[in-house]
């Protein structure tokens, strides 16, 4: 029987993982009754070998600029003005580079609905007013006064687009809002599973990205799977304790979802962040120079994200206990070398004192 109210759905952003996911769901809108057919994705206007992206989008159904060679579904609508894209949503699926989100949400205040629901897919953090870090579901709550769960994953944007089988991870702690969402991601390829810690699912997304630089930084000098194995490890241990200090209550069990331990995994293997870093170890070159020559037009989330837990580790006087984050910023700004990276974790805690392990004050 057809739903008497359809949702609709916006998706908010257009890049490499955006037209990923818009083809997920712009598929699922068409078979499910829940769902309007029709879905909007906000495309950010640009020229494309003389013609209007989002013209390029709606006559050849392929955004081929960030995702070419994957077709997206007829009733995926690219539209230039966020506002016009938005308006009648009641669901928005976040998918931009987090650098811009504050501005987004200025721009989207009081012209969406009120009971609308957000779904974040951004990975990073934004420095929060007066010191700190602001989550961007947290940005978005609080700016559109609506609620925003989140969604990370093993999910390397080219693979998904591929169809190749993976995981994910949504963060609700909303048990009606959990069902719809999953019902409008998932398929037989692209499985969800759905969690109440938003806030960890959240943070694992973000911190992944600065390992995988400490994980490129290993390639490029060279140094093999060994010590990258052991820069994944100390990079997971120090994301527990991240969690565990500054969103105490999350639970340890959402690191063993996809938006933990696999998302990092993929990451530190296959990712755009270790791609580049490798780059800047071999080449010389800044992480603006590879970012500009690499990707595209894409957003390199690693280095930007080291330095926001950097500055936060900063006020807090904690870079020590972090010496895998804090070095992996230093790196990215100049301030150390590539080669020193293995001495900054030589002495690492974990390796100087030995207690029980993990023991957070996360529920088990």
């Amino acid at each position: 029987m057809a739903c008497s109210n359809p949702k609709q759905v916006c998706i908010i952003g257009s890049g490499n993982w955006g037209s990923a996911i818009a083809r997920i769901v712009g598929s699922n809108a068409l078979r499910s009754k829940n769902f309007d057919e029709r879905v909007t994705m906000y495309v950010y206007e640009e020229m494309f070998n003389g013609k209007k992206l989002t013209e390029i989008i709606n006559e050849t159904h392929e955004n081929v600029k960030y995702l070419p060679g994957r077709k997206l579904p007829p009733n995926v609508v690219a539209v230039p003005d966020v506002v016009e894209a938005a308006k009648d949503a009641d669901v928005l699926i976040f998918v931009v580079p987090h650098q811009f989100i504050r501005t987004l949400c200025a721009t989207l205040l009081g012209k969406i609905k009120s009971t609308a629901i957000a779904l974040s897919l951004i990975k990073g953090f934004d420095r929060a007013e007066g010191g700190g870090i602001d989550l961007i579901s947290h940005i978005i709550t609080r700016h559109l006064k609506i609620p925003c769960s989140v969604l990370m994953g093993a999910n390397l944007a080219n693979e998904v687009a591929d169809e190749m089988f993976c995981e994910t991870t949504i963060g609700c702690k909303d048990a009606t809002a959990g069902p719809l969402l999953r019902e409008i991601i998932q398929t037989n390829y692209f499985r969800v599973v759905v969690v109440d810690d938003e806030d960890t699912v959240e943070v694992c997304g973000a911190l992944k990205n600065i390992v995988a630089c400490g994980a490129g930084f290993v390639d490029g000098l060279g140094l093999g799977d060994n010590t990258k194995a052991a820069v994944i490890r100390l990079g997971l241990m120090e994301m527990v304790k991240f969690v565990d200090v500054f969103y105490p209550g999350g639970k340890l069990a959402t690191f063993f979802e996809s938006c933990g331990v696999a998302d990092l995994i993929t990451t530190c293997y296959g990712g755009r962040n270790r791609k580049v870093s490798e780059a800047f170890v071999r080449t010389g070159k800044s992480i603006k120079e590879l970012e500009d020559e690499m990707l595209n037009g894409q957003k390199l989330q690693g280095p930007y994200t080291a330095e926001e837990v950097s500055y936060m580790l900063k006020i807090k006087g904690m870079e020590e206990q972090f010496p895998l984050f804090t070095a992996i910023h230093k790196i990215c700004t100049g301030q150390l070398t590539p080669k020193d990276f293995i001495d900054c974790i030589r002495n690492h805690p974990e390796h100087m004192v030995k207690t029980c392990g993990v023991c957070l004050s996360l529920p088990q």
